[in-house]
């Protein structure tokens, strides 16, 4: 692919900017040579203003998504998106969610242009474990752990059982939940469901996959072991970051 087309793609500009790009010498490769628009390079070796062209396609990222941040790139208010370089929401495929966290709930949040992988990881059939730490109004019963692992909860309006999920208690009014299906507003449906309130909810893993010190707002780009550890197969409840 030409070296114009790529960084069009990439979400730098249109191709007449980046044009411009190319006019100004403002894409160089690593020794600082200027490069031309038909140029065909290797794209690891392409620099504009001097710093690395981002990843090519197949791009995935882990967010640390905040509270009062939505995951649609239409909804009114402060979007994900906003807190990424502005050129993503330009790429081509275009940049996605994997999922959504609502505006209320905050964690760890992929986002890929690989629609195969983001249709892998949703897939019910792929049992990938999320995890969430929930704060709760009221002090736990003692039962919605059996509740939540009979796989016969029913939630309102819903035709199908939810699939079995774990429950651990962090202390009268904190608790882990490890689910397998991604339902609409799914944790504090159950928790509804058992006669609470989610007062705040984050979510922790996904897989195998951990925040591991990434900071409210901050995200990096994973490699293919962080994508493998999404499907990892001893991905089960256990300790995880706290909140």
């Amino acid at each position: 692919m030409k070296l114009l087309r790529r960084i069009a793609n990439l979400g730098y500009g249109s191709r007449r900017e980046v044009q411009a790009m190319f006019r100004e010498g403002r894409v160089t490769d690593a020794d600082g040579d200027v490069l031309y628009a038909d140029d065909v390079v290797d794209p690891a070796r392409v620099r504009i203003d001097g710093e690395a062209l981002d990843p090519p396609p197949g791009l995935v990222l882990m967010f640390n998504k905040p509270v009062g941040t939505t995951c649609s790139t239409r909804d009114a208010g402060r979007l994900v998106f906003d807190l990424l370089p502005p050129r993503w929401r330009r790429r081509d495929p275009p940049l996605s969610t994997v999922g959504r966290l609502d505006r209320d709930t905050s964690g760890l949040l992929l986002l890929t242009d690989d629609g195969a992988l983001l249709h892998r990881i949703i897939s019910p059939r792929q049992h990938v474990p999320k995890v969430y730490e929930a704060t709760l109004a009221s002090d736990l019963r003692g039962d919605e752990g059996a509740l939540f692992a009979s796989g016969t909860l029913m939630l309102e309006s819903e035709a199908t059982p939810l699939a079995p999920a774990f429950l651990e208690v962090l202390d009268p009014r904190r608790a882990r939940l490890t689910v397998t299906e991604g339902r609409y507003h799914q944790v504090r449906r159950m928790f509804a469901a058992a006669g609470n309130h989610v007062v705040s909810l984050h979510r922790a893993r996904i897989g195998a996959l951990a925040l591991d010190g990434l900071g409210e707002g901050e995200w990096r780009v994973l490699g293919e072991d962080d994508v493998a550890r999404v499907f990892a197969a001893d991905a089960v409840a256990g300790p995880v970051s706290p909140l």
